[in-house]
């Protein structure tokens, strides 16, 4: 039987169901380095920055924006290393290029420099995160009982570096000019820190992959094999997670500026941040049964929903209360959506095409992250943050009813 990149090597021992689980959790570091360390800590220097360099809100969401374009390039250029390169090693590669250009950010304080910079960051992310993505689809296989766990688990783990931010910035942030610099210097160091236990466990997940794959294997991951459905029999799910990546980062970039402007405090937003992070977290477990038996859309949907319910609340209310509940539903559902379209990937494809399914979900998701931040940051500039964040809702309601109409594509 001939061996695919994402299989599982037949001559390697199946871990245990322990085994798999920490494999699951050290590989999550990845997550929390291309997510909570790299992209979401933003949110909390947003302020900071904004004020320091005398941006409006359009510029604030232009260097999300530019991550985002950094990711898309990654995303795009991955199945080509992926052909060359194992998938542990592009996530390795991706993990040390992530924590050296996260310095850049402590010593520059330019505006075009440090758009460079968020967007070199992006392609560096974007290979942890598919490559991680591919790593934990076959990690996943070999326990498929526990196979919407470890998606979760892997994605989920950018909780920690949520609330690793959270907890980092506000201790060494500074007041005065360029005050953020210290800031962004701590995160560079706990993505070095992660590195190490991320690439251990993505070594050895990856234990027995090819040095490169075959040329039918890199041609299936590329999307060039004659016998793959087409992306047009899934274009639901890639619209619907197209709006899911439009809506959810306007929250995440401006939701910390909309608590600010509402005059909560220092302690409050932390507080926050911490606990949206660990929702993110616990939502490994909370989710893993319906990303096992939903094989169509209806995750994507129902989190989606719900996203857009979180996402409402704190423009409805502005009290702390109700923005912890929002936070607490926002971390425990937005990066379950992210593992609903690789546990969709793996009901729905061959093994030799999950690098190239995952990556065209990441490319999808990409291009909404590049209009997400800029378009909410102008609708913000004219009418206000909490304006904003009302069309991210509507955007991801939109994409849950794009979502419910995706089928399986096999029975």
């Amino acid at each position: 039987m001939k061996r695919h990149l994402a299989d599982e090597p037949p001559d390697r021992a199946t871990p245990s169901r322990t085994q798999t689980l920490a494999l699951a959790a050290g590989l999550s570091l990845g997550s929390a380095i291309a997510l909570g360390l790299t992209r979401f800590s933003y949110a909390l220097l947003l302020p900071s920055m904004k004020g320091d360099l005398a941006w409006n809100f359009a510029q604030a969401g232009a260097m999300n924006t530019a991550n985002a374009l950094g990711y898309l390039i990654g995303a795009l250029v991955f199945p080509l290393c992926s052909r060359r390169w194992t998938a542990s090693a592009c996530f390795a590669g991706g993990c040390i290029a992530t924590a050296l250009l996260m310095i850049v950010s402590g010593v520059v304080s330019d505006t075009n420099a440090l758009l460079a910079q968020r967007t070199a960051t992006g392609i560096s992310s974007a290979f942890i995160f598919v490559g991680g993505g591919v790593l934990a689809a076959r990690l996943a296989s070999s326990h498929p009982r526990d196979a919407g766990l470890v998606l979760g688990l892997y994605y989920g783990g950018a909780g920690w570096g949520i609330a690793a931010s959270a907890l980092l910035v506000p201790f060494t942030i500074r007041s005065g000019p360029h005050g953020w610099q210290p800031a962004w210097l701590a995160l560079a160091a706990a993505c070095a820190l992660l590195s190490v236990a991320a690439i251990v466990a993505a070594r050895r997940i990856g234990r027995g992959e090819p040095a490169k794959a075959p040329k039918d294997e890199a041609a299936a991951a590329s999307g060039l094999s004659a016998d793959a459905p087409a992306s047009s029999r899934f274009a639901f799910m890639l619209g619907g997670y197209f709006l899911f990546g439009v809506g959810y980062i306007g929250y995440m970039t401006f939701i910390i500026a909309l608590l600010r402007d509402a005059g909560m405090s220092a302690a409050v937003v932390t507080g926050f941040y911490v606990l949206l992070g660990v929702a993110t977290v616990i939502s490994a477990k909370l989710w893993s049964g319906l990303l096992n038996r939903m094989r169509g859309g209806q995750a994507l949907a129902v989190l989606n929903a719900l996203l857009a319910l979180a996402t409402l609340m704190p423009v409805m209310f502005a009290s702390a209360a109700v923005a912890f509940v929002s936070g607490a539903l926002f971390g425990a559902t937005f990066l379950s959506a992210v593992a609903s379209t690789t546990a969709f990937v793996r009901h729905n494809l061959p093994a030799a095409r999950w690098a190239q399914g995952i990556s065209a979900f990441t490319i999808v998701f990409a291009f909404g992250q590049i209009v997400g931040p800029m378009a909410i940051g102008f609708v913000s500039d004219g009418a206000g943050l909490a304006r904003g964040l009302v069309y991210s809702a509507i955007l991801l309601a939109a994409g849950s009813v794009l979502a419910v109409l995706q089928k399986p594509l096999r029975g």
